[in-house]
């Protein structure tokens, strides 16, 4: 059996997690694809996989095994990709990621439609509150609100997101003034678990070496977005996320940002795809199509919350 082939339905199954899903979508029979994964089992000498009737479960050195596959497979996608001069047929599957809210509501409707322009392109978007290394896990494509560090990726630049405290006017008016960080501890806090559970920080006051942090005792916790906005616009206390995140409801006076003299400097905001991937034509194609629209959204985003 080839190896390549094999691990094209190792990668598959893992994706669908399934054994019967890998099999529906390369179009081969259960039994194919259960000697696919057997043939890499023996090759390597390892389990790859732990079977239950209704799911799939990678051992620990089917875990490695896994990311090493889809850096070959990326590998061998794009080398096919640049022999055979492809750049203006953008085609196969792009895969994606960004974080859980900001794929639901800043990059699904832009894959929507590139879809609908672009036929021979397949999409997978994950959506991950977590680290992600896209070479190991095979990404395309991320979208990422954060200072770059790693040099294997090339960076496109999108714009730039706020850390901001946010409360309904409701809240505010029935609550003591909030001029400064310190006034925080006199309020009810909802706590978005990606901005810490017990305590926020802010920038340094003049010429003070630490930043200045804010305890809290927590009242409430959420770990959405979505969950600690629906409190804040229904009068329920303070909250704190990204700028990007609270537009609309700043646009409509749903809610109102607090301690704009406290804020940390703004978090640029980047397309990255690792080193050469650019030069896959559904990569290029798609980047070409984001960047323009993408900055035109953030910047939109950005001049609604200052003006508040």
């Amino acid at each position: 059996m080839d190896r390549i082939d094999a691990m094209k339905v190792f990668i598959a199954a893992l994706d669908e997690n399934s054994l019967a899903g890998a099999g529906r979508r390369l179009g081969r029979s259960p039994a194919a694809v259960s000697r696919a994964i057997a043939f890499l089992e023996a090759h390597t000498g390892t389990p790859l996989l732990y079977r239950t009737t209704r799911t799939i479960k990678l051992s620990e050195a089917g875990e490695r095994y896994a990311l090493a596959c889809r850096r070959i497979l990326v590998d061998l996608e794009e080398a096919d990709m640049l022999v055979a001069d492809e750049r203006s047929a953008p085609r196969g599957l792009l895969n994606v990621t960004a974080l859980v809210a900001a794929g639901e509501d800043v990059l699904r409707p832009l894959l929507d439609e590139f879809i609908d322009r672009r036929p021979e392109v397949s999409i997978r978007l994950q959506l991950l509150d977590r680290p992600v290394s896209l070479i190991d896990e095979g990404i395309d494509v991320a979208l990422r609100f954060a200072h770059l560090t790693d040099s294997t990726l090339v960076a496109v630049p999108i714009g730039e997101v706020r850390r901001v405290v946010v409360a309904s006017p409701d809240y505010l008016a029935a609550h003591p003034a909030i001029h400064e960080p310190a006034d925080l501890v006199e309020h009810r806090i909802i706590f978005m678990t990606h901005f810490g559970l017990d305590s926020w920080s802010f920038p340094t006051e003049g010429r003070a070496a630490i930043p200045q942090v804010v305890q809290f005792a927590p009242r409430f916790i959420v770990n959405t977005i979505r969950g600690a906005l629906a409190s804040a616009v229904a009068g329920r206390g303070v909250t704190r996320v990204f700028s990007y995140h609270v537009a609309e409801h700043v646009r409509t006076g749903a809610l109102k940002i607090v301690l704009r003299d406290s804020e940390h400097a703004p978090l640029p905001i980047h397309l990255l795809t690792p080193f050469g991937r650019l030069a896959v034509p559904k990569v290029r194609a798609f980047v070409d199509f984001a960047t323009p629209r993408l900055r035109a959204h953030f910047a939109e985003l950005q001049r609604v919350t200052h003006r508040d």
